[in-house]
């Protein structure tokens, strides 16, 4: 099969340009914005023509949370219209669509994991968008699998361990959210996941799915892990999300119950802390 993988350079994208290298028997293509305009339904087409595409992954995002509440139309241009294009270009030649979505689309209001079937209400642009891009993908008529991630983090890019690690090197004090509540995730194992159910040729088991690394954490915890495990002595302590003022008001709960993807793939996910250790010390790998 030809697999195309679109936001190639991002943070999953780079993941999935490791992993994909161990197949004996299909072919990825990697592409970004340079390669392929999403955006542009016509250079879809024509990409799918071309190199015979069976499956389409989509890891291109606008995944700034803040910034979207002020830039609404680039948000929704790849959040949601270029979601609708990739669909649209899809079902013209039954290709299937594995699209990437967030614990955005949840209020996070509740106590307990979040289920595929439970009702959505995102609380900003970005998740909105988001949203608005799975019901495009629904609409279309596509065959498709969604799996919504959360506090998603990799060697590549940036993200919240590249951050706590600099910051906690630098500084002797920090204070970190403790009342916002989730699972971090591996970009790494996520990528993991995305290759088996390619290479398992199960991709035609559609529908909206579930997955972060195991376990439950607050931002809090989570820096606080990756203080100690870096090593660094900066003192980190708790402190509620109101003291933080942002335009955008995020999810107090969006754990993920990961049950579906786990029992229809079957698949054995990582703890958070051992991912992370894992991550980390590649990070240290890489230093200079």
């Amino acid at each position: 099969m030809n697999i195309l993988i679109t936001g190639a350079n991002g943070q999953l994208g780079n993941e999935m340009r490791i992993v994909a290298s161990q197949s004996q028997t299909n072919h990825y293509i990697f592409t970004d914005v340079a390669e392929l305009d999403i955006t542009n339904l016509e250079a879809i087409r024509k990409m799918l023509r071309d190199e015979s595409i069976n499956i389409i992954v989509n890891c291109a995002a606008y995944t700034n949370v803040d910034k979207a509440e002020d830039d609404f139309d680039t948000a929704n241009l790849i959040n949601n219209k270029a979601v609708k294009n990739l669909a649209i270009a899809a079902k013209e030649v039954q290709a299937t669509l594995i699209h990437i979505s967030t614990d955005y689309v949840f209020k996070g209001d509740k106590c307990t994991p979040c289920r595929e079937d439970w009702h959505t209400d995102p609380l900003g642009v970005y998740g909105k968008t988001k949203l608005a891009g799975e019901k495009a993908i629904e609409e279309s008529g596509c065959k498709f699998i969604i799996i919504r991630t959360a506090w998603l983090y990799s060697s590549f890019g940036k993200n919240f361990v590249k951050t706590m690690l600099q910051l906690t090197s630098t500084k002797d004090h920090l204070n970190v959210v403790f009342d916002q509540v989730g699972t971090p995730t591996y970009a790494g194992d996520l990528a993991n996941v995305i290759f088996h159910i390619i290479e398992t040729n199960q991709s035609d088991r559609q529908g909206i799915y579930h997955f972060s690394n195991e376990g439950v954490c607050s931002w809090y915890d989570f820096a606080k892990e990756i203080c100690t495990l870096a090593g660094n002595t900066c003192d980190i302590q708790p402190c509620h999300s109101n003291e933080f003022p942002s335009k955008v008001k995020r999810p107090h709960f969006s754990v993920l119950d990961k049950s579906k993807i786990k029992d229809t793939f079957d698949i054995k996910i990582p703890y958070w802390k051992d991912s992370l250790t894992g991550c980390i010390q590649l990070l240290k790998e890489k230093q200079p």
